[in-house]
Order: structure tokens, then C-alpha cells, then sequence
């Protein structure tokens, strides 16, 4: 088994290289503080992405941005920016994009091969019954387009490829850090229970939106 962490230092990231290591998994790590992988940076990310050799059975897709010009996502229509849209944007949507237009070339042809990006259930359109977060909600929407398209065109070349969105939970990181009374997973535990999510997916559920207990997220 050999996986791609891309976001290795955030803290979901860490956890889930943490634990494949811990399952006998050889993992290579991409991270902004260690490698300088900026996916804000097209032609650094891309650089970097292209220089991968050999053949992944997993890309886990941990980077991620709760705001980018802000202290706190948008809770009214007056507060929304070109600026905030973009920095989300380059981060939540394109960013992983720019990962998984190389599966085809990273992931495993002969066997199994499980390309996932963590989104957010915020970034369900069907589930979103709260309003705000406007530039973080559809950062997230677009991100789960663009694996659920991904997810199709893999599948004509890799038969048993799985391309799927996760909800990790609310976990404890200092990207939650100012949202109390919400109940939080561990970033140890949300790693585990994804990686059992990834390891009971079948290719014909490819393209799909799962949150940490498998239960599938409505788009």
C-alpha cells in the first residue's frame, strides 16, 4: 500500500499519514511548512505533482480553508467579497483539481486505487437549510463537482478506481477552534473512521459524497 498525503502538516492531514503508517502503509507527503506546496500557487503545486514517481493505491486530499481574507465565514449577503470567493476558491476547489488531474497518471491501473478530497457537508446544496458561509459553502459545492466529474472520466480507464468527497466531522483543530458547542471528533479518530470508509468503498460507489461514518451526503 502506497499513499499520497497531500496537506500532510494540517491536522487532519497529519492524522490520516499518521495512521496509514500505523496500518503498514508507505506514505509520501506533500505540506506548504515542510515541501512549500502552496496550492495557491499553481506552477509551484504543479511543479511538485509532476515530479511524484511511481504508483499511488491512495491519494488523500487533506488542504483546506475555513476563510481566506476574514476572521470568520460571511453571515450575511453584505459581508460577501470578490476576495474571500477567489482566496476559497483557490484553495477549497481548485487546489484539489489541480492534485487530481494527475490520477490518472499517480493511481494504480491494475488494482484498486481511491483518489479522495475532504470537502464539508456545509457544501451540500441539498443540506444547507442555514444560509451564510457563502464564499466556504460554495468553495466546497464546487470542489464536489469537480470530484464527482473526476470520478467519471477516471472510471473509463482505471475499471476499479474509487474518486470520492469526505465529511471528516467537526474535528478538533485550529480549524474548529472557535466554534464551541458543536461535538468534535479527534483529528486521530475522523482519520480512522475515513480510512474504514475508504477501505468499504466499492468502485461502483465512485463519485459519491461520504461523511466519516459512510453514510452517504446529499449534493
Amino acid at each position: 500500500m502506497r499513499a499520497l498525503v497531500v496537506g500532510e502538516s494540517g491536522g487532519i492531514g497529519a492524522a490520516v499519514a499518521a495512521e496509514l503508517r500505523a496500518r503498514g502503509a508507505e506514505v509520501v507527503g506533500l505540506s506548504r511548512g515542510r515541501d512549500g506546496f502552496d496550492v495557491t500557487r499553481p506552477d509551484v503545486a504543479e511543479a511538485q505533482i509532476a515530479a511524484l514517481e511511481g504508483v499511488f493505491n491512495l491519494i488523500f486530499v487533506a488542504t483546506g480553508a475555513l476563510v481566506s481574507t476574514r476572521v470568520r465565514p460571511e453571515k450575511a449577503l453584505r459581508e460577501v467579497s470578490a476576495e474571500e470567493l477567489a482566496g476559497q476558491f483557490a484553495v477549497n476547489a481548485i487546489g484539489p483539481a489541480l492534485v487530481l488531474r494527475h490520477a490518472p497518471r499517480l493511481l494504480a491501473r491494475s488494482g484498486r486505487g481511491v483518489f479522495a478530497a475532504l470537502s464539508a457537508r456545509v457544501g451540500s446544496i441539498g443540506d444547507n437549510r442555514a444560509g451564510g458561509w457563502y464564499s466556504y459553502r460554495a468553495s466546497k459545492a464546487a470542489l464536489n463537482q469537480i470530484v464527482h466529474t473526476g470520478a467519471i472520466e477516471l472510471a473509463r480507464t482505471h475499471k476499479r478506481a474509487v474518486c470520492v468527497a469526505l465529511h471528516p466531522g467537526t474535528v478538533e483543530t485550529s480549524f474548529t477552534a472557535g466554534f464551541a458547542g458543536r461535538e468534535k471528533l479527534t483529528a486521530q479518530e475522523s482519520a480512522a473512521k475515513l480510512l474504514d470508509v475508504l477501505d468499504g468503498l466499492e468502485p461502483e460507489q465512485t463519485g459519491g459524497f461520504y461523511d466519516y461514518s459512510g453514510a452517504r451526503v446529499v449534493w
